[in-house]
């Protein structure tokens, strides 16, 4: 440094001679380090004409360049007088005389820091204070020149400045905690600007999002000497957000609260938005900002996307909030009416969450199949009476459950049913005719040997009907039996005829014999032969006992007494008149619990009575008296006047 001044001050000289001005060049700016040493450069000059008389003389000033002021004085060629905390520290290089006002100053401190101006005393009036002055900084520690901003991913330069301008001590420079920077390299070097000389070292590299924040130091030290100065600087890495956390997708039910949390982690903070959709719900210039969302509805559901932008870039991240709810009253078509035949689709719809389950429900009986979405078809393919009634949609999840009907009416042509007959009762023949239809079916009755049409009460007919939801019931009473047919049962010619606005039907009714009718047919017979049987034998009993007392049963029966024996004959009819009463009254009876049995109010008439029995009986035993005769066979009176007859049974 001191060779480069030496061939520099001649030149200097040479020029200022040229100009005869007062002159003076300084370093604007020249720095040291504390403890150490520094050098200023000076040269000055002053106009030629000027003859100093007693020599040249320098004053250097700290802070002013006028004496009036009384500035604290650096050094003085004259005298040792300066100020004290200048005292032993500094001394002049130059040679005054040569113009080389150049100044050391040993063992500087940051007090020191500060403004130097020098004073050329040529002597007499020719003293003159040069206005241009050095800016002296004294330093505890060294210059760490950073960029205004350093951004991830783009190559960084640091470089750690120290003055080396003390001839004695040259300094050494050293980066501390690289260790974990991505290939660090190293740059030494030495600039030199104003006469005053720099040393630097460069590190560069490429930092990443994580070195933000991370603590880089610059070391310098004069070797053999205790000086050592140290820098640190906490790195402040520019990066666009490099991750946005939010809660994880969640559930919550329908009427709760629920907090959505996001973090961005970017430098320098990210403007922080929540969306949902195309709508800015929240925005905020921080590291984290959260949402809170009230009395939750259904129509909250959806993706939240939280978005987080710094101008070095931009990130998002998304969850899904789902809503939990039972499900909403079904949406089903309304109740309707359709022909048989027709092929329906019920649609039930709705909303649930989780999705429900619909379930459809005729009469309370599942029908269809079960399905777990929000949309249930079902499909009636040519609908038949059967399917009318009412439909309910079932719509069911983990939250509870909610359900629609609807009605169904079929109409369709009339049906007639197999109660529909005509039966014998006491009164003569009765027709039933029963169909079912909707629209209700209109009965008739139609009797074709009489050309005539039955449909309204008749005194004839006894003409009733009765209507039961769809089914329609129709009957008449025939009071004249009509002619036999070979079996013994009356001849029936009865039509009926059902009708409504789908069809019209005429049937032919068939007589049919009723079961309580026949059974009492069947009991009367078989409860009047048993009474014919009994009397026959109950003859036969008495005929052989008389006999038998005769001794001859062949020989003609002789009446010694004839009035006697009527009168014991008579005596034993009687007997047996009241035997087949008793066997009577047993019919009857049997014939009353049979009635009770069927449940029947007598509408048939009871065969097989042994009412008549008392009127038949001589169809099967009569008496036939024969004149009277004697034992010899001859006819005759007896004394008493009596006649004889034989009794003989035929």
């Amino acid at each position: 440094t001191m060779w480069c001044l030496e061939l520099l001050l001649p030149l200097l000289l040479f020029i200022n001679d040229a100009s005869c001005q007062w002159n003076v060049w300084l370093p604007r700016d020249i720095s040291a380090m504390t403890n150490s040493c520094v050098v200023i450069p000076c040269t000055f000059m002053y106009p030629s004409g000027i003859r100093p008389n007693r020599g040249i003389h320098g004053i250097w000033y700290f802070g002013q360049p006028y004496p009036q002021l009384f500035p604290p004085v650096v050094f003085k060629s004259r005298t040792d007088v300066v100020h004290e905390s200048y005292k032993g520290r500094t001394k002049l290089l130059g040679d005054l005389h040569q113009r080389n006002c150049t100044l050391l100053i040993n063992n500087i401190g940051t007090e020191h820091s500060g403004r130097y101006y020098f004073r050329a005393d040529l002597g007499g009036a020719n003293i003159y204070t040069y206005p241009d002055f050095t800016e002296l900084k004294v330093l505890d520690q060294p210059n760490i020149d950073v960029p205004e901003e350093i951004v991830s991913d783009e190559s960084l330069e640091l470089t750690c400045y120290a003055p080396d301008n003390c001839p004695d001590m040259t300094p050494e420079i050293k980066w501390m905690y690289t260790d974990y920077l991505p290939d660090p390299e190293f740059s030494p070097d030495l600039v030199e600007d104003s006469n005053t000389a720099v040393l630097s070292n460069t590190l560069t590299f490429t930092p990443r999002p994580m070195h933000n924040g991370q603590l880089l130091g610059c070391r310098v030290y004069y070797p053999n000497t205790t000086l050592v100065y140290e820098r640190y600087i906490s790195l402040d890495v520019k990066y666009a957000p490099r991750s946005v956390w939010v809660n994880a997708s969640s559930e919550v039910m329908e009427g709760s609260s629920v907090t959505l949390h996001c973090e961005v982690d970017s430098n320098p903070p990210a403007r922080i938005a929540w969306m949902f959709g195309d709508q800015e719900l929240l925005w905020d210039t921080a590291s984290n900002v959260s949402l809170t969302l009230d009395d939750v509805t259904p129509a909250n559901e959806g993706i939240y996307t939280c978005v987080g932008d710094n101008g070095y870039g931009i990130m998002n991240t998304s969850l899904y909030l789902a809503v939990k709810y039972p499900p909403h009253e079904p949406v089903v078509n309304g109740s309707i009416t359709v022909v048989e035949g027709t092929t329906l689709a019920l649609h039930c719809s709705t909303q649930g969450s989780p999705a429900p389950t619909l379930t459809w429900l005729k009469d309370g009986q599942l029908v269809g199949t079960i399905t777990a979405d929000e949309l249930s078809v079902l499909t009636i393919v040519e609908i038949t009476p059967q399917g009318d009634g009412q439909y309910r949609c079932l719509a069911e999840n983990e939250h509870g459950r909610a359900s629609s009907s609807l009605n169904i009416t079929v109409e369709y042509a009339p049906v007639l049913l197999e109660e529909s007959k005509c039966t014998v009762v006491r009164e003569g023949v009765q027709c039933v005719c029963m169909a079912t239809g909707n629209p209700e079916p209109t009965i008739e009755f139609y009797l074709p040997d009489l050309n005539i049409t039955i449909n309204e009460t008749d005194g004839r007919y006894n003409f009733y009907t009765h209507t039961d939801g769809h089914t329609s019931t129709g009957m008449i009473k025939l009071r004249e039996k009509g002619e036999r047919v070979d079996n013994g049962s009356p001849a029936v010619n009865v039509h009926c005829s059902i009708s409504n606005a789908y069809g019209r039907e005429s049937i032919l009714l068939e007589l049919q014999q009723e079961k309580k009718y026949m059974m009492a047919v069947i009991v009367g017979t078989i409860g009047g032969v048993a009474v014919i049987a009994f009397i026959i034998a109950a003859v036969r009993y008495v005929g052989h006992n008389n006999k038998k007392e005769n001794g001859n049963p062949r020989q003609d029966v002789v009446l010694e007494n004839p009035a006697l024996y009527y009168s014991a004959v008579k005596k034993d009819k009687q007997n047996l008149r009241k035997k087949v009463l008793k066997t009577e009254l047993l019919g009857s009876k049997f014939n009353s619990i049979l009635e009770e049995t069927t449940g029947e109010d007598g509408d048939f008439q009871s065969v097989g009575s042994m009412a008549g029995l008392e009127r038949q009986e001589l169809n099967y035993a009569s008496l036939e008296f024969i004149g009277a005769r004697s034992r010899e066979g001859a006819s005759g009176r007896r004394d008493d006047g009596s006649n004889y007859t034989e009794i003989k049974a035929k």
